[in-house]
């Protein structure tokens, strides 16, 4: 065939773009397993780092296998609970925050009727994550999300045994502003929350965000992030508002 046709350009171009879009193809199926693997185990760090319990990253050499033996010594049980705080059928771990969200903003809608919101309930099935420390005692761990900003923010939250005081957090964000908003990622914030209550003479109240500063001896309450007002007052609603609907589990084990 003459190298010089066109016929001959259009065939080699067209081999070209299907062998490249093959060796593409292939490469990211062979890597879609690898990828949802770091994914679980972000997530598996991100809860060990709720109840201080993934510590020393940095001078390890496996980081996954490291994640992964913490996980199954400190994490003892994982379930599911539904909007009367009772056990439900499901995998914990495999739960979405996020379309547990969009009930629970559904639910905050105006306008919504009771009966409506019950039927909302019905759908909620939210996440519970149980450490047991070295001492024995219980640390119970719940996800939650939001939004900021710019887009979503999520974190987990640890709960001593009297399902009242914080014993951990973290938080992270998709897309909040450097050195602003995208300070709710750092310990000088969610470590703020240590030891901070979410009941006030048995009425849950969650936790206040203050701009400008929480009084000094504040137990619900923390300093919002100078500058990031709008990322502060979302992380301040998305724990109202998730931890509202994780209420009558608290109750429960109360």
């Amino acid at each position: 065939m003459n190298k010089n046709s066109n016929t001959y350009t259009f065939l080699y171009a067209t081999i070209l773009v299907v062998v490249v879009a093959t060796a593409l193809s292939l490469t990211a199926t062979g890597l879609k397993s690898r990828q949802q693997k770091n994914i679980e185990v972000e997530k598996k760090q991100n809860i060990l780092l709720s109840v201080h319990k993934a510590g020393g990253l940095d001078t390890v050499s496996d980081r996954s296998a490291y994640i992964e033996e913490l996980y199954s010594r400190y994490i003892v049980e994982e379930y599911l609970v539904d909007a009367a705080g009772n056990k439900k059928e499901g995998d914990a771990f495999a739960m979405n925050m996020k379309t547990q969200y969009d009930i629970i903003r559904e639910i905050n809608a105006s306008g919504v009727t009771d009966e409506e919101k019950a039927g909302l309930r019905s759908k909620l099935s939210l996440p519970v994550f149980v450490c047991r420390n070295d001492d024995g005692a219980l640390k119970y761990i719940v996800p939650v999300y939001g939004l900021g900003l710019w887009g979503a923010i999520w974190g987990y939250l640890s709960l001593d045994g009297d399902f009242n005081t914080i014993y951990g957090a973290i938080f992270d964000h998709k897309g909040e502003t450097p050195g602003l908003g995208a300070e709710i990622a750092f310990p000088a914030f969610f470590n703020q929350f240590e030891g901070k209550q979410l009941f006030k003479n048995g009425q849950f109240t969650s936790i206040r965000i203050v701009k400008g500063g929480a009084p000094a001896g504040d137990r619900h309450g923390v300093n919002a992030i100078s500058g990031g007002t709008i990322t502060s007052r979302g992380v301040e609603e998305m724990l109202k508002n998730c931890l509202t609907e994780y209420k009558p589990f608290f109750n429960v084990m109360m």
